[in-house]
Parts: C-alpha cells; structure tokens; sequence
C-alpha cells in the first residue's frame, strides 16, 4: 500500500478511536496485523506517538472556552465555593496523578500486555457489557433530566463534582492502562457514571482528565523512543524528508478527525447515550478473541 495512503487511513482511525469509548490501542493494533505495519519498530512506533499527538490537541482547543473559565476563576470557582483542592482543575490533576504513579510503576505488565491479543479481546468485551450495564442502569433518569424524583444522578456538569468522585475516576483509569483494549475513556466515563455524574459531565470530566494523562504518557514514550531508551529508537537524524511528510500527513489527519469525532461524541451522547458504543465493543471483542484463537483470519 502507498505510504501516503497508509497515513492517511491510520490517522483516521487514530483520530476516530481516540476519544470514543472503543479503544484506539485495540484499533491500532488490529490494523497493524491487517495491513502489516510494524508499529513496533522504531520509526512506526514514533508514528503511532505523532498521530496520538495530533488527536490530543483537539482537546485543548476544542474546549478552550471552558478551560479559560476555569483559570480565571481558580481558586474560588465560579461559584465561589472551591479552594485549591476542591477547584476542577485541581481535582483533574488529582485523578491524573492517581493514575499516572501506578501506571509508571506497571511500565513492564503494560508492555507485556500491550502484545497480547487475548487480553485486547477480553478488554473489550468486558468492558462493553459493563458499559451497556451502567449506562441502561442511569438511562431513565437521564431522560427524565435534573428535576427527576429520587435520581441518582447528583452531578450534572463537570464543574460540581468532589474530590472522592476524582480519586475513584482516576483509580479506575489506571486499568485502561493496565489491560489495553480497556479504552481510558470508557473506564473513566463508566466510573463517573458509577458515582452520580451524568453521562455529559462523565463525558466532559473524561475529556478534561485526558489532557494531562495523554500528554504525559506520549511525551513519555516519544523521549524514549527518540532518546534511545527504547526497545527500538529511532534518531531525529534518522528520519527522512519522505518519512517527514509521512508524519505530518498523519499528525493532520489524526487532529481533523479527532475534531470531529469529539463534537459529534458531546452531541450524541446527550441525545442518545452509551449503549451502540458497548454493543460494537461487545462484537469487536468477540471478533478478536476468535481471531487470536486461529478461528478467523487464517
């Protein structure tokens, strides 16, 4: 396959998985095996970071408005009724940190995992019957909206959630690093749903956790990459103009459909909620676990 063709169709689908609760590791990974791309060398590995770079400045961007409100009134809060450890901001750094020191510490499982199919296929299907469980479970009161009887939606912007609510949705990230094919947004979507957010501020806290999380994580695997202390580095001065092009071609992509993906994502699951996300993971999941078995594929 042309090389420009190859980034092009990896940065959509980087882009479309990134922030949909489906698992864009899983994605990669299959499509690595389908259209034999070595996303484990060095230079291709460097590739996957770029495009996931691209996706993860949609997110600023997208949300800058938001963000800036939240500077401008840190510590108090708009409401007035935050300090320095109650302010959204501070709680988003809280459940990143929550998340980033196990997952440091687990590099080697991760890794090991990272390789396995098996665990991909698990991942997915697990995690979409606990989606499809959570989100039907919250359904009758996200229809009926904030005046709802007896609802046990408490939260229903990003903005009003706790600490305890933080410090739960990070520790439940930490397993959609732990077990790729998990999805880091189903994980934290689901958790914040678990503990009384609606499905828009779980979806909104999600994006906003996202922000330090992947960008940590992609620096991180960028400097090893480039700096040698990887299993297959690659050197600035390794690249060519070719690959170069090939890395941007991927890097746009990757932002404009990432874009896309996260205003039509915030619209839809106001309307219509989680459950063809769980549904596709279910079938997804099922595919992989047959194919790692020899069943399909060969």
């Amino acid at each position: 396959m042309n090389d420009y063709l190859l980034s092009v169709l990896l940065g959509i689908i980087e882009g479309l998985t990134e922030f949909l609760p489906v698992s864009s590791t899983a994605h990669l990974r299959i499509a690595e095996q389908l259209m034999h791309v070595p996303l484990s060398s060095g230079y291709w590995k460097m590739y996957s970071i770029v495009i996931q770079l691209g996706a993860i400045l949609v997110l600023p961007i997208y949300f800058r408005q938001h963000i800036a409100k939240l500077v401008s009134t840190f510590p108090e809060g708009e409401k007035k009724d935050c300090d320095y450890l109650t302010h959204p901001l501070s709680l988003v750094m809280i459940a990143f940190v929550v998340t980033a020191i196990p997952s440091f510490l687990l590099t080697k499982v991760i890794g090991k995992n990272l390789e396995s199919l098996y665990v991909m296929g698990v991942a997915l299907l697990i995690g979409g019957i606990v989606m499809w469980v959570i989100d039907a479970m919250k359904a009758p009161w996200e229809m009926d909206g904030p005046e709802a009887f007896c609802s046990p939606i408490h939260n229903w912007k990003m903005d009003d959630i706790h600490g305890g609510q933080a410090l739960w949705i990070g520790s439940c990230q930490i397993l959609s690093a732990v077990f790729p094919g998990t999805s880091r947004s189903m994980s934290t979507i689901a958790a914040g749903q678990l503990v009384g957010m609606s499905r828009a501020a779980a979806l909104e806290f999600s994006f906003f956790l996202s922000i330090p999380t992947m960008t940590a994580a992609t620096l991180y695997a960028l400097f090893k990459s480039l700096r040698g202390k990887d299993e297959n580095p690659i050197g600035v001065a390794q690249i060519t103009s070719h690959q170069w092009v090939i890395l941007a071609i991927g890097f746009v992509v990757s932002f404009i459909v990432a874009y896309g993906a996260v205003a039509w994502f915030m619209a839809w699951v106001r309307k219509r909620g989680f459950t063809p996300f769980a549904m596709y993971r279910i079938v997804l999941g099922i595919a992989v676990l047959a194919w790692a078995a020899g069943m399909i594929g060969k």
